[in-house]
């Protein structure tokens, strides 16, 4: 629910939570069917995608037009998509909240997205190009990847082949990595995920990681591959205060660029 700085719908600066920007993201993709999984502090993010259109009323009373456009076009896009809210009552890893969709998603791929994980895409959003690439692959799993020179604080894949990746190995967060492809917290998967989840020990903390899942689905011998982030993608990352700093300032400079009619890099 952290905001962050975005371009509204009368063409204004604005801020948006980091989950709204993802939802509105993945809306403009096709998307229509949304399960949230969320623990503590769920009313907060349960009310804000509320319609609340008696408030809409009162800023358009109070001389806010803008806000009140911005508010409106987002609850049209709440009225069009069937939302779900799924309950994580201990924070037992990301593995163990995509095992609380097993009943919701049956029989067809879904994509998996964090919620302080937002790819901001140039031309092709990323959303697109998973399922364009998981339609074709014949795979299990479709992950995202990134070139990093130092990924240990990531999930790490070893790859290999050109365009869409064959993924052979990924580990957590390793000490010594073997490879500088950091996963990204963007996912397509079909539900052979959850016989892998399911004999998926839990780490450390008794969490259950959703990288190690993925590791069981290569084990057995199923098709993991992987599409990598480009260099018109850019990773905002809100997980820490340090990053979330590094959001703020780059979302700013890049949605006045856009207001402007400028483009390229702005860091």
């Amino acid at each position: 629910m952290l905001p962050v700085f975005a371009i509204g719908e009368d063409g204004s600066l604005c801020l948006k939570p980091m989950v709204q920007q993802i939802f509105e993201q993945l809306y403009a993709c096709g998307f229509r069917q949304f399960y949230f999984i969320v623990g503590r502090g769920k009313r907060m993010i349960q009310d804000h995608f509320a319609p609340d259109r008696e408030f809409v009323k009162r800023l358009g009373a109070l001389g806010k037009p803008g806000q009140a456009l911005q508010l409106e076009a987002f609850y049209t896009k709440l009225d069009d998509s069937n939302i779900v809210w799924v309950d994580q009552p201990e924070p037992r890893g990301f593995g163990d909240a995509i095992m609380r969709t097993e009943s919701l998603v049956a029989g067809d791929p879904f994509l998996v997205h964090a919620g302080d994980d937002y790819i901001l895409s140039g031309r092709r959003p990323l959303p697109l190009r998973l399922v364009e690439a998981h339609s074709v692959g014949g795979a299990e799993a479709t992950l995202t990847v990134k070139r990093m020179d130092n990924p240990r604080q990531y999930g790490v894949a070893e790859v290999s082949g050109r365009g869409i990746f064959d993924v052979s190995r990924v580990e957590e967060k390793p000490p010594h990595p073997k490879s500088k492809f950091a996963i990204m917290a963007v996912y397509i998967f079909t539900n052979v995920i959850f016989d892998a989840l399911k004999i998926t020990q839990p780490g450390v903390g008794g969490e259950v990681q959703l990288t190690d899942a993925i590791q069981e689905l290569i084990k057995s011998g199923n098709k993991v591959q992987a599409v990598n982030l480009t260099k018109d993608d850019v990773r905002l990352d809100i997980g820490t205060p340090e990053k979330f700093w590094e959001t703020l300032e780059f979302a700013y400079h890049n949605a006045t660029s856009k207001k402007r009619g400028t483009h390229g890099a702005v860091r």
